[in-house]
């Protein structure tokens, strides 16, 4: 019987996650068999089995069981209720098995601990299936674009919270009579008259006797002038000449440097007639014209003005989201943590059998990583590649030799070289061989 398909989408519509270098939809189908043979088929009845269509660029989700199929968000409360904790006990059965792969010796089991820890991250409630009321997640192992993986996994499947429960309210009491207070004393007023103290006199020894002082008012303006007339007669007359000989004995000698000094003569300044610019002879007028033959001159080369640049409109594209780009600062540093991720490689090349380009996704971390290509009749290659910034600052990812396919045959893997373009988006080049050098596209996927 065939399964029910319960959503389909394009993968450049969600970011790929994963762990150990390695996205968890890559090895979405190995991972479902894992834990069946680990007999964690409660957990595998949970995940929904991915189908990519040729062109690898789309996938179908099918109902991993049989059963009456329910959207999340057309079930009642009850239904994710029981729905949401059925899923918690599942990833923590998962983590306890996430924990214990990873403190694994074998590389293989580490990997396989790393995948588990990202497989229940999922973009939305609407991703979500009830059939017979056990939930199933579709399109696990992606997060939303420019997201990343949620630390509480089911935080968008919350349910709705439960009514607050009633709280009963007591009637108020009458408020009671305020107490009467009695002071047994009245209060003190807070400002009281002063307290006079009258102090009782001291014997005081007896002073003898004093002369009466008489205290004279101030005199008139008239007395005061009269005093100072007073004041001036009592200069003696005979201080006057003593008086006069002294300053004549300062005075001497600076009259006689005076008038010793030679007399110095005016300065008079020569003027000289200033002279007289003769205007330059005019020529004679005559009353006929010079006439010469005409002649024209051609413009030589180097004479002929020079037309100015035109501006040429400076034209800034944007840069898609999910477009390569190298990164300035990394590339002066030697580093390449602008590769890692998921990529899409679009060749420019068809297929001889279906006449489509092939599928070819490249997972690179820290210039290491592996290569998965879908042809033909939805065969599947793989092969081991590395990159790494060549001398001349253009970027290499090169594998170890051709893809090995599920058919038992070999695909020759292209020798890509990138270098930074406009805007510093990568402009890439696959070469097959000495002669078959095509153009390729990147385009991210996942982290």
């Amino acid at each position: 019987m065939a399964k029910t398909l319960l959503r389909s989408g394009d993968l450049d519509d969600f970011q790929a996650v994963g762990g150990g270098g390695q996205a968890v939809f890559a090895s979405a189908l190995q991972i479902r068999e894992t834990l069946r043979l680990r007999k964690q088929q409660a957990l595998v009845d949970c995940l929904a089995i991915p189908q990519v269509n040729d062109e690898g660029d789309r996938v179908d989700w099918y109902a991993p069981v049989e059963g009456q199929v329910t959207s999340w968000k057309a079930a009642d409360d009850d239904q994710r209720h029981r729905a949401l904790r059925m899923l918690e006990k599942l990833a923590d059965g998962a983590d306890s098995l996430s924990r214990k792969c990873l403190q694994s010796d074998k590389t293989a089991q580490q990997l396989f601990g790393a995948l588990l820890e990202k497989t229940l991250q999922f973009p939305g409630e609407n991703h979500v299936f009830l059939i017979d009321g056990k939930p199933v997640i579709t399109f696990w192992g992606f997060v939303n674009l420019n997201e990343r993986a949620r630390d509480d996994r089911f935080s968008c499947l919350q349910t709705t919270t439960l009514d607050a429960p009633m709280v009963a309210v007591e009637p108020e009491a009458d408020p009671l009579p305020a107490p009467k207070i009695t002071l047994a004393q009245p209060d003190e007023p807070l400002l009281a008259p002063p307290v006079q103290v009258i102090a009782e006199p001291e014997d005081e020894p007896e002073l003898p006797p004093q002369a009466p002082v008489l205290v004279e008012s101030e005199p008139a303006p008239a007395a005061a002038e009269t005093t100072a007339a007073a004041r001036q007669r009592r200069i003696p007359l005979w201080s006057l000449p003593a008086a006069a000989l002294i300053i004549a004995a300062v005075a001497a000698p600076l009259l006689w440097t005076r008038q010793s000094a030679a007399p110095v003569a005016p300065v008079t300044a020569q003027t000289e007639p200033p002279e007289v610019l003769q205007p330059p002879p005019v020529p004679a007028l005559t009353t006929t014209l010079p006439l010469h033959q005409a002649s024209v001159s051609a413009l030589r080369a180097e004479e002929k003005p020079q037309e100015k640049p035109q501006n040429k409109p400076v034209v800034i594209a944007a840069i898609p989201k999910d477009a390569l780009v190298m990164d300035a600062g990394q590339m002066r540093a030697g580093t390449t943590r602008f590769l890692n991720g998921s990529w899409r490689v679009i060749v420019d090349v068809k297929d001889p059998v279906t006449g489509k380009a092939p599928s070819l996704r490249y997972q690179l971390l820290n210039n290491k990583g592996s290569a998965r290509l879908v042809h033909g009749d939805n065969v599947v290659c793989r092969a081991d590649i590395f990159s790494g910034l060549h001398q001349n600052g253009e970027l290499m990812i090169k594998s170890r030799g051709s893809a090995r396919c599920s058919d038992g045959s070999r695909y020759p893997m292209p020798e890509i070289s990138c270098k930074a373009g406009t805007s510093d988006v990568a402009e890439c080049t696959g070469r097959y061989d000495a002669n078959t050098v095509v153009p390729l596209t990147f385009r991210k996927v996942g982290a």
